[in-house]
C-alpha cells in the first residue's frame, strides 16, 4: 500500500549513521498529528480480521507505532529490547543488520502458548530484527500472526527472509 502524503513526510539523509547509508528518517510523520494518526489508522486496517491478543514493539521506533496500534485495537503491548535494557528474566536472540549485529530481548513471563501477536516495527530492510523478533515469539510458544511495518527499503532481502510469515508495508522505497 502506497499512500503518497505518507511518502511525502519521510525524510531522506545520505551517509547516517555511517557513509553510503541513506537513512529514512519518519520524524516529519510523527510530528504531525493528522498523518500519525492516519499511519496508526492504516496499520489497524493491516491487521485485517486479525485478532492478537498482543501488539509486539520493536526497539526503539516500533515502540511508537506499536503501543499506538496496541491502544487502538485494544489489546497488550510487550516491548522487545535491546539487549541490557529489560529488568526482568529475558530471552535473547541476536541478529544481524545492514550495518552491524546486535541482540534483542525479551522478558520470558511476557507470552504464552495462548498468545498470537502482531509484530510492528517503522522499518523493513534486511528482515534480521523482525527475524529475531519473530524467533523470541516462537521461543515462548506464541503464534506471529503477521508483521507489520511503516516503510520497506526493497532490495534488501527482508522480504525473502521474512518468508513464510504474513508481513506488510505501508509504504516501499527503494534500498
Amino acid at each position: 500500500m502506497q499512500s503518497d502524503d505518507l511518502r511525502s513526510a519521510i525524510r531522506s539523509i545520505p551517509n547516517f549513521p555511517k557513509p553510503g547509508i541513506l537513512f529514512r528518517d519518519i520524524s516529519p510523520l510523527l510530528e504531525s498529528g493528522e498523518l500519525f494518526h492516519r499511519t496508526i489508522d492504516l496499520l489497524a486496517t493491516e491487521c485485517g480480521r486479525s485478532t492478537p491478543s498482543k501488539i509486539i514493539g520493536l526497539d526503539a521506533r516500533g515502540f511508537i507505532f506499536g503501543g499506538a496500534l496496541a491502544y487502538k485495537l485494544g489489546t497488550g503491548f510487550v516491548p522487545i529490547r535491546k539487549k541490557g535494557k529489560l529488568p526482568f528474566r529475558t530471552l535473547s536472540q541476536s541478529y544481524e543488520l545492514e550495518y552491524g549485529a546486535a541482540e534483542f530481548e525479551i522478558h520470558e513471563d511476557s507470552l504464552t502458548s495462548l498468545d498470537s501477536v502482531i509484530i510492528v516495527d517503522d522499518l523493513l530492510a534486511t528482515g534480521g530484527t523482525a527475524g529475531a523478533a519473530i524467533q523470541l515469539v516462537e521461543k515462548l510458544g506464541a503464534r506471529v500472526l503477521k508483521v507489520l511495518f511503516v516503510l520497506e527499503l526493497t532490495g534488501l532481502g527482508g522480504r525473502e527472509r521474512l518468508a513464510p510469515t504474513e508481513f506488510s508495508s505501508l509504504m516501499t522505497f527503494p534500498a
